[in-house]
């Protein structure tokens, strides 16, 4: 035949054997199609031009026998829809006019292997057979009858049979249109460029149950898939596109098998359970698989915890759930988006035995759906079964409702019936009936009319095609809903086309709860919580907190703040840490200031003293110039803890820098040239009675001030080389709990050079301490020596615990108050010198 032309010499071979495979299946069609009143296995309505039709009639058969119980929605229902479409059709007088479209329609038993021997019907009038070698016994050629030629097929409804079929139609390019397979598999245009269907593949059931799972915020899921190719390809389909869009994550992906052995189905939800945040489980499944799940999760008492999102085999089935309401409650399905067909209503309530006798298998359904048992001649009738009278009626004697794809049959008649039409036009536009150049009809040709086909199917939607054979996705989404115990049911939720439309506001969950429930690996971070991934599981994550003064940049990075900031209370950002200052109600203030400004008192009655009997011996006898120099250090050392206390500025800073060290300097510069004085007068007095030089009070004077000016020009120097001004320390007060650092204000006079500037004061209290060491011999009528003498003894020992306490304490706040109470010290040198008087 001229599809086999064109074979590459890599398949030639396997084509070949298949190509005599299939005509030795031809004979034997042949042979029993002579015997089909006996044994009738398909329905042949006669027309100008054949159309085939595969329908699962009868289920799958036990072992050892082919088919099994007649299926009457999924096969009579669709298999009339076919015949009131080819009806309609041929009663149009604008759609093929004078053209009558017949069919031969065959029984795949839902199975493919018997669907693809049925399948051999479509292709016997391709195959040219060599009966030169047959003679009749009078010695004639004989007559054999050629078998109808069908241009195209419709069907089938299992992926697994339409994958079957197609391979074998394509090579004879045979068009076939489905009304029911979705698996996505069939969108190759490679391997199945001879099919096309009027449903949307799973690819976009997948992409619509994805977007559902998303709406509801779920991220973490399984899957559960029936063995065979819808289940696995339509889970394939939801895992491939859930990789590529991110956000979702498979936690478990379940097969069942096809022939599953006793205890699998609780074998299968204790495995889900092992991840058993993932609460929803995606699932294509056929009605038999679905229902045992539902048992298994009830008998595992795990009612209302898994919920599931159902393809359009679960769609808005009653029998799946049946007797299982209270698992299933909340369950969300999808069903590509369908009508009731009004005309097929009347078509087949209005079908009898008497009117309808082209059905060959309208009798078995009569007796299925009356439940009562037909006389024929030669049978005995069951008596447990009434009588059939062919006065029973459809949907007045028993239960009627459309069957869910019968608009999908419907339009996939009329797609190949426009196509023929539209061919018809290009190719015979003077003929009324076929003409020769579609006579025979040319399937690639066929095929092309097909693709380009638009027009409104019987719902009023649009049917048409892309360029893999797919009609574009259109879904209604229900949801399971049990609003009271007697009276369950779908309840339409939302569409799908191209993007989703869900009604969250009309969900409801087990218990009629309205909250959605969580399916999720891990719960989203708290602010200033940080994503520790988990490896390999993009969905799954710790949550780490921000510790320190660490902030929360983003979802999976945390930051230190800047060192003048600290994290607000949540950590999402930083914030300035507080500024503080030593303030003057401050306990480390007040009792530094209440010393200090005793210290003054008393320095000051002691001046006032001094002054009032400023001519008396004794207040001449006690060196009063120097005594004036020693009392205006120890004041300006009591007036140092105000400016310390003071809030730092440029010009405070500057009075810290210079009366720091110039109250200590001029204390113990005076302190120095007294006991220096003693020292060189009593030493002098050993070798000789001439009095040393320097001893008059001017020559003191000016001894001390010498003294004091280098401390004076040391500051100055220091003025120049850093000029003072204040800083803010984020170091010194910043604790483990971010919420107490806190900035102090300050001036730049660092541990260091506090102890530089006071070195100088420092050198002066040793030499004095030396000299009053040795003074220590003076005799005990001069009073003056051993005070001073137990006064530089007494310093040396509070300034060796002054530094090291002074550089090991941590905060500037006690360094101050350590420094401020320092100035305890000039008590002693006053109280000492009051006693000397």
């Amino acid at each position: 035949p001229p599809a086999l032309g064109g074979w590459s010499s890599s398949s030639l071979w396997p084509r070949l054997l298949l190509y005599v495979w299939l005509w030795i299946g031809g004979q034997v069609v042949q042979v029993s199609a002579s015997h089909q009143q006996f044994h009738p296995h398909s329905i042949k309505i006669p027309g100008d031009i054949t159309l085939g039709g595969l329908f699962p009639v009868h289920s799958r058969g036990p072992h050892g026998l082919p088919c099994g119980e007649l299926k009457k929605e999924k096969g009579i229902h669709r298999m009339e829809a076919m015949l009131y479409a080819l009806d309609q059709i041929n009663s149009d007088p604008e759609l093929l006019p004078n053209i009558t479209l017949g069919a031969r329609i065959l029984d795949t038993c839902s199975r493919d292997t018997y669907a693809l021997e049925q399948s051999l019907t479509f292709v016997q009038a391709l195959i040219q057979k060599d009966t030169s070698d047959i003679r009749c016994s009078n010695g004639e050629p004989p007559i054999i009858r050629k078998p109808e030629r069908v241009v195209g097929v419709i069907g089938a409804s299992a992926s697994s049979v339409s994958i079957m079929v197609a391979n074998i139609l394509r090579l004879f390019e045979i068009p076939q249109v489905s009304y029911a397979s979705t698996a996505p598999e069939l969108s190759d245009n490679n391997r199945y460029d001879f099919f096309s269907r009027v449903v949307p593949p799973d690819s976009y059931q997948a992409q619509a149950m994805l977007d559902i799972v998303k709406a509801l915020g779920w991220n973490y899921v399984s899957t559960l898939a029936s063995e065979g190719n819808y289940g696995e390809s339509g889970v394939d389909a939801f895992m491939q596109i859930s990789r590529e869009a991110g956000g979702v994550c498979i936690a478990q992906s379940v097969k069942i098998p096809r022939e599953p052995t006793a205890g699998e189905f609780d074998k299968i939800i204790k495995r889900l359970m092992e991840t058993s945040n993932a609460r929803g489980v995606i699932i294509f499944a056929n009605e038999d698989d679905i229902k045992r799940v539902l048992e298994a999760a009830k008998r595992a008492n795990l009612t209302g915890h898994f919920l599931f999102v159902g393809s359009d085999s679960w769609g808005a089935k009653s029998s799946p759930i049946a007797e299982l309401e209270d698992v299933a409650e909340g369950a969300v399905t999808i069903l590509p988006k369908r009508a009731s067909i009004d005309g097929f209503d009347q078509y087949f309530m209005s079908r009898s035995l008497e009117n309808n006798r082209r059905n060959i298998w309208f009798n078995e359904f009569w007796e299925d759906d009356f439940r009562c048992k037909l006389t024929r001649p030669g049978i005995k009738l069951d008596l447990d079964k009434k009588k059939c009278t062919g006065e029973e009626r459809i949907g007045r004697d028993s239960s009627y409702e459309q069957e869910g794809k019968v608009q999908f049959v419907i339009d996939a008649v009329y797609a190949v019936a426009y196509a023929l039409h539209s061919m018809h036009q290009d190719l015979c536009p003077s003929s009324s009936g076929v003409c020769g150049k579609m006579d025979p009809v040319e399937g690639r040709s066929l095929l092309g009319y097909i693709r380009a086909v638009n027009f409104n199917g019987s719902a009023g939607t649009s049917v048409l095609f892309n360029e893999n054979g797919d009609a574009p996705g259109r879904y209604d989404i229900f949801q399971f809903q049990m609003t009271n115990h007697s009276h369950p049911g779908y309840r339409v939720i939302g569409q799908w086309t191209n993007n989703l439309r869900l009604n969250l506001e009309e969900m409801q969950w087990s218990g009629g709860d309205k909250l959605v429930p969580d399916s999720i690996c891990s719960f989203p971070c708290q602010p200033g919580e940080r994503k520790k991934m988990v490896k390999g599981v993009p969905c799954c994550w710790h949550c780490e907190l921000c510790d320190g003064y660490q902030y929360q940049v983003d979802e999976f990075t945390c930051e230190t703040c800047p060192s003048d900031m600290r994290p607000v209370p949540n950590r999402t950002a930083c914030r300035p840490t507080p500024i503080i200052k030593l303030e003057w109600n401050s306990p480390f203030a007040l009792v530094p200031a209440s010393l200090a400004m005793l210290g003054i008192l008393a320095t000051s009655a002691v001046v006032i003293t001094f002054i009032r009997f400023n001519d008396t011996p004794i207040v001449r006898a006690s060196g009063r110039e120097l005594s004036y120099v020693l009392l205006t250090g120890i004041f300006l050392i009591y007036l140092i803890t105000f400016l310390m206390i003071a809030e730092p500025g440029v010009v405070a800073c500057a009075f810290r820098r210079l009366l720091l060290g110039l109250g200590m300097a001029i204390t113990y510069s005076a302190m120095l040239t007294k006991t220096n004085r003693i020292y060189r007068i009593f030493e002098q007095g050993k070798r000789s009675v001439t009095p040393p030089k320097f001893i008059s009070p001017t020559s003191q004077l000016i001894i001390t001030f010498i003294l004091i000016s280098v401390q004076v020009l040391g500051v100055f120097v220091w003025f120049a080389v850093v000029p003072p001004h204040t800083i803010i320390d984020y170091e010194e007060l910043r604790p483990p709990n971010p919420e107490l650092a806190r900035g102090i204000l300050k001036c730049d006079m660092s541990d260091l050079s506090i102890i530089c500037c006071l070195s100088y004061s420092i050198v002066l209290m040793v030499t004095c301490t030396v000299y009053a060491v040795k003074s220590r011999g003076v005799p005990e009528t001069f009073n003056e020596a051993k005070p001073i003498g137990f006064t530089m003894y007494t310093t040396c020992i509070i300034w060796l615990a002054f530094v090291p306490i002074f550089f090991g304490t941590a905060q500037s706040t006690e360094k101050r108050v350590l420094s401020l109470l320092y100035i305890s010290d000039p008590v002693l040198l006053h109280f000492t010198r009051v006693k000397n008087q």
